[in-house]
């Protein structure tokens, strides 16, 4: 009797392996996802005008609140890291700019916002991070104007919870201390799999010297085989290095290498990727559709990890997740700012069927008085529901956004 096909191996992480004939991608494909509408536009037979566009600010924290003609309200909070800095652009060009707009027409809008008065000039996180933030509470009143949860509005929804990944970051610490406060961490939370660092940041000298390779073995000893790990060099080594730890990381069957050289260097990336078994991860800080479709053509990366609020929001991180799954690659987003991030992974893991098997967590926020059911953004034993109720799901304290300052246009 002839034996079964095989189906597709599987490697460390959960990650399927392309078989190599399926590796080069298919152009048409590519072209076919990038030009596919992502938000259901069929949903709002009647125009959602947007009346008015603001950004508030409430200590740290900056809230983008949306309106529309006929009273709807949407809110998202915003990326504080970076928003500090950036808010002028925010109020000096999108309070203006998506005002009178259809919110229907979001997935172009997007992309006017970011040629409009030459916008485009600031290419990178000084304009996608503040049209990021203005697409999230412009979902969030499209949500709240239909019903439904921001998943069903960009896609079919397959998940109702996701299971995490804890970052972990103890740069400048030995390697004996990284593992112990690693593996506190993870004895307290149990979360399913874990992300550390390893090299210096950007070719900067690891501190102390030689940490990464003595911690990479400890690690694995530390939390046994059953826990999935990545590693995160955040573009520290030259590829010479970098295939070098990469070894030591597949040794340990570790799920992802990210980073492993400088992440504008797309050539000295791939050349590790082509040495290594272990899936190179990438995209924390591209901006360019242009550059993740090379990434996809040329098997730049074998994991896709658009920032949600760097890249400028679920729609463009939606278009990259297509891209990467006519390739086959899983595309897991990356995260940044402490304030309600996880709430975006949520809807955007809830409709990829290529998020991966874990997500990015970095820990709760409770400065931002919400609710958020059915389990306000609670992990438990390593997983988070995905919120169910209408836009984003979440519901922040009225009286803290009352006490929010409006942030006034530039003169």
């Amino acid at each position: 009797m002839a034996a079964a096909a095989a189906g597709p191996a599987v490697l460390p992480g959960g990650w399927p392996q392309t078989a190599a004939e399926q590796r080069g991608a298919l152009p048409d494909e590519i072209v076919e996802a990038l030009n596919r509408p992502v938000l259901r536009r069929e949903l709002f037979p009647d125009p959602v005008v947007i009346e008015s566009l603001e950004l508030l600010r409430n200590g740290q924290y900056y809230i983008v609140r949306a309106r529309s003609t006929d009273g709807a309200e949407g809110y998202a909070v915003s990326n504080e890291d970076k928003m500090y800095v950036l808010w002028p652009i925010f109020v000096d060009h999108l309070t203006n700019f998506f005002k009178g707009k259809d919110a229907r027409d979001l997935d172009a809008l997007v992309q006017q916002a970011f040629i409009d008065r030459s916008y485009y000039k600031f290419q990178s996180l000084a304009i996608w991070v503040p049209i990021a933030s203005a697409e999230f509470a412009i979902l969030d009143l499209l949500g709240q104007v239909s019903g439904r949860p921001v998943g069903e509005l960009l896609g079919d929804v397959i998940r109702d919870e996701v299971a995490l990944y804890r970052a972990n970051n103890f740069r400048g610490r030995t390697a004996e201390e990284s593992v112990r406060l690693i593996k506190e961490r993870y004895e307290r939370e149990r979360p399913p799999a874990v992300k550390f660092k390893v090299a210096g940041r950007m070719s900067e000298p690891e501190t102390p010297p030689g940490r990464s390779e003595r911690m990479i073995p400890m690690l694995r000893e530390a939390l046994g085989d059953d826990v999935v790990m990545y590693a995160d060099a955040n573009g520290g080594y030259d590829v010479e290095e970098a295939i070098r730890i990469g070894r030591m990381l597949e040794d340990i069957d570790a799920g992802f290498f990210e980073e492993p050289c400088p992440f504008d260097d797309l050539w000295a990336t791939k050349e590790v990727a082509d040495a290594l078994e272990i899936p190179v991860a990438g995209g924390e800080q591209e901006d360019s559709m242009r550059r993740f479709r090379w990434m996809a053509e040329n098997d730049g990366v074998q994991v896709f990890q658009p920032d949600l609020f760097y890249y400028g929001g679920l729609i463009r991180s939606i278009k990259v997740a297509r891209m990467a799954e006519a390739v086959g690659r899983p595309c897991t987003p990356h995260i940044s700012g402490a304030g309600l991030g996880m709430l975006y992974v949520l809807h955007y893991t809830a409709v990829v069927p290529n998020a991966g098997p874990h997500q990015e967590y970095k820990g709760p926020n409770r400065d931002i008085p919400f609710e958020a059911p059915p389990g306000d953004l609670a992990a438990v034993n390593g997983v988070i529901q995905v919120p169910t109720g209408p836009g984003l799901g979440v519901k922040i304290d009225p009286d803290w956004l009352a006490g929010s300052e409006v942030l006034s246009t530039l003169p």
